[in-house]
């Protein structure tokens, strides 16, 4: 019989409001930045609103069932989900269920349904490197036996993602891959040896690609052509810019007009400066640093390896999203096509976010109760 101690807690509360907060900010970011758009595109302006709030519904619905869920038993689920993943991707480049949006063939269509796979893979691939390090961890100082065996599956995973194209998505998943290598024990010297291996093949991916390169060139100079490679970064500037200190007002955006390409996706966050003001980036900022703290919180106290890596690699895979996002909002990374976690236009997103924190829920259930 279980003791009082060990005995299931309550959720950590503190990750839950903040999760809360920060899905209800998306919802009302959401409609203020796509109305206009969805009336334009599809002749209905609460086109992009309904299907985020459904999104965020069933969302919810799954945060709540990982959160009761026991986290361990997500080993038992490693080999199937890998499996899965790997289908689904290579379906979405030869299926005709594909579907090509933007240039880009990322999303699946089942009927009434379309889906990213591409965030199934990210929750996914965390949980694998979580049981496979935990399993294997003494192995991880060894680069042939340890290191590169965890390498091969991740740039697998990689390279299906980037023939979509989806380099965004697959940086964001070597970055928390290997962030998680590192945790586990892996010698720096090695990953770092890896990633400055890589770096001929990241410079061909964006230079055998003109939109990558001009999307480098505007990174680099945006003003150099602001009608042109500079547009996207040039007007998110300005839409920051003009927000001020406390913002236009809510659904008050003038770059929502057509002038600031994806205001409801990736550029999100440029809308939200400009209705919110810097006090509103501000606490939408504090409040992912919140996540995060709670995220290695429930790392650190965890008195187990899987656990440990598992809520680690779900904080960082929250984090690293927030922060390129923000980073391409500001101009401080190169524009690439990355959504901004919770808050973003985007079901699949939205979906798979909540779900995360949903198993970061479930861990903080099972922490000693002196650390609940």
């Amino acid at each position: 019989m279980k003791t009082r101690e060990e005995q299931p807690g309550n959720v950590d509360i503190v990750l839950l409001a903040v999760s809360a907060i920060l899905a209800g900010t998306g919802i009302i970011m959401v409609y203020s930045s796509s109305t206009i758009l969805a009336m334009n595109n599809f002749g209905d302006s609460y086109f992009f609103i309904k299907r985020q709030m459904l999104w965020m519904a069933l969302g919810f619905l799954a945060l709540m069932l990982t959160a009761r869920y026991p986290y361990r038993n997500w080993q038992k689920l490693v080999k199937p989900g890998l499996l899965l993943c790997f289908v689904l991707l290579t379906a979405v480049l030869v299926l005709s269920i594909g579907k090509t949006v933007g240039g880009a063939r990322r999303w699946l269509v089942l009927g009434p349904i379309s889906f990213q796979p591409a965030e199934l893979v990210k929750v996914v691939m965390v949980i694998y490197l979580a049981d496979i390090l935990t399993r294997k961890r003494e192995d991880l100082t060894s680069l042939v036996q340890g290191l590169l065996p965890r390498l091969a599956v991740l740039g697998g995973a990689a390279a299906l993602l980037v023939m979509q194209p989806d380099l965004g998505t697959a940086v964001i998943l070597i970055l928390v891959g290997c962030g998680m290598l590192y945790l586990a024990g892996a010698r720096f010297s090695h990953l770092l040896s890896l990633g400055l291996a890589a770096l001929p093949v990241i410079f061909m991916l964006i230079y055998r690609a003109p939109y990558r390169r001009r999307r480098l060139e505007a990174y680099l100079d945006p003003w150099k052509e602001p009608l042109g490679s500079g547009f996207q970064i040039v007007q998110s500037y300005l839409a920051l810019g003009s927000g001020g200190l406390w913002g236009r007002g809510l659904c008050e955006s003038q770059q929502k007009l057509f002038y600031l390409p994806a205001p409801h996706t990736d550029f999100i966050f440029s809308i939200l400066g400009e209705e919110m003001g810097f006090v509103g980036t501000f606490i939408i900022t504090l409040l992912f640093g919140l996540v995060i703290w709670r995220g290695f919180s429930i790392a650190r106290h965890c008195p187990e390896t899987f656990g440990k890596l598992l809520a680690s690699g779900i904080t960082l895979l929250l984090g690293v999203q927030a922060v390129i996002n923000i980073g391409v909002t500001t101009g401080l990374v190169p524009t690439k096509g990355t959504t901004l976690p919770f808050i973003s236009a985007g079901g699949s997103s939205l979906f798979f976010s909540l779900v995360a924190v949903g198993i970061l829920l479930s861990i903080s259930r099972s922490l000693p109760r002196e650390k609940r």
